[in-house]
């Protein structure tokens, strides 16, 4: 069997340019469309993939190595990771024309719009009303594209194949290559009367209406699928599909955590010592906020259940309230006297601050600056 560079006719130390050069001159006189014949055809596969294998050095220094172009013992035509001849005969000589005949019938594409909602709707869901400019089936030529009572005929330059054949001169002599039929754009066929309606378009654009779903537990960010109900397609294609995203407004009262919701409640400090009930508004209606005797800043009530519900199923989130204790800044006479007298009694009249963790650092550096003088 003929190594790759008998078949080629070339030395086993020639240039990347000479073996170019050799394939050139084989491929123009043994190419099938030159010089037509079971016995050049073959011997074009052989020429080409012997280029395939030389003109790659990684490809080259295997065969050189091994004997064989994979380097395994099984060399083989078309195989490895190579495109085969037909790709570097592309490389050469241009790629082909288009398969038609193509379709006028396309499906539509896929259309992204926004919605807002408010926080109350991720809680319960809602129903949204959509408005959307998109493309829709033409409602004059039901997507033909043709005038009502008409239809499209056989192009007469192409005769239905959608594409055209043409001589072109190479360096192999001359070519036939294939391209798009400009007659018909590739479709195969004209539309002598277009529908007026949408321009032989099969679609026009129009404003149109729908009813979102929106499930309790979205969030901003949350995109829902509507399968075939984005734009309609040229020529009567089938819709592509719409995707909702979901904007959810802040609250001027809760703040959600992933299906929690936390609020902030201001609480009078007779309510706090004394402990109160408070309402709160929530979206399940007003809800009794339990705040205990002694209650300081900072502390929290959980009211179980009251949340975000779980897009997915499953338990709700928690309203989560802050508790935030306020201390009167204007008092008249007899509210002094009645503070007078609670201080007294609870031996504050001389009160002084403390600090809440012995072991803070100004303890450890009063500590510190006590040893210095030891």
């Amino acid at each position: 069997m003929s190594t790759h560079y008998e078949v080629l006719g070339v030395s086993k130390d020639a240039t990347g340019e000479e073996i170019k050069k050799a394939y050139r001159k084989l491929a123009r006189k043994h190419h099938p469309d030159v010089n037509p014949g079971e016995d050049s055809a073959e011997t074009f596969k052989l020429v080409t993939r012997a280029y395939e294998v030389l003109s790659d050095s990684g490809k080259r220094a295997n065969y050189d190595a091994t004997g064989n172009e994979n380097g395994n013992g099984q060399a083989g035509f078309g195989g490895g990771g190579g495109g085969g001849f037909g790709d570097i005969f592309e490389q050469f000589f241009g790629g082909g024309g288009a398969q038609g005949p193509a379709s006028r019938t396309q499906r539509g594409r896929d259309a992204l719009i926004t919605a807002t909602i408010d926080l109350a709707d991720a809680v319960t869901g809602t129903v949204y009303p959509l408005e959307m400019e998109t493309a829709v089936t033409c409602p004059t030529c039901d997507g033909t594209c043709c005038r009502p009572g008409t239809a499209p005929v056989t192009c007469t330059i192409c005769h239905g194949a959608g594409q055209v054949q043409r001589p072109v001169r190479s360096f192999l002599g001359q070519m036939m290559t294939v391209e798009t039929c400009a007659a018909c754009r590739g479709f195969g066929t004209t539309i002598p009367e277009p529908c007026t309606e949408c321009n032989g378009q099969g679609r026009i654009r129009e404003r149109i209406s729908k009813q979102l779903r929106v499930p309790a537990g979205v969030a901003s960010g949350t995109r829902i699928h509507l399968a075939n109900q984005g734009e309609a397609g040229p020529g009567g294609g089938p819709n592509g599909d719409l995707y909702v995203e979901l904007e959810v407004r802040r609250h001027k009262i809760f703040e959600r955590d992933g299906v929690d919701l936390h609020a902030r409640m201001s609480v009078p400090m007779t309510a706090a010592a004394l402990g109160a009930d408070l309402e709160l508004e929530t979206f399940d209606g007003v809800q009794v906020v339990e705040v205990e005797s002694g209650a300081q800043s900072g502390d929290t009530v959980q009211l179980a259940g009251l949340g975000i519900p779980r897009l997915r199923g499953g338990k709700r989130g928690d309203i989560i309230v802050h508790l935030q204790v306020e201390t009167p800044n204007k008092i008249d006479a007899a509210q002094r006297e009645l503070l007078e007298q609670l201080a007294k009694l609870r031996g504050e009249e001389f009160a002084e601050g403390r600090m809440e963790n012995s072991g803070g650092m100004f303890s450890r550096l009063r500590g510190k600056f006590g040893n210095l003088g030891a």
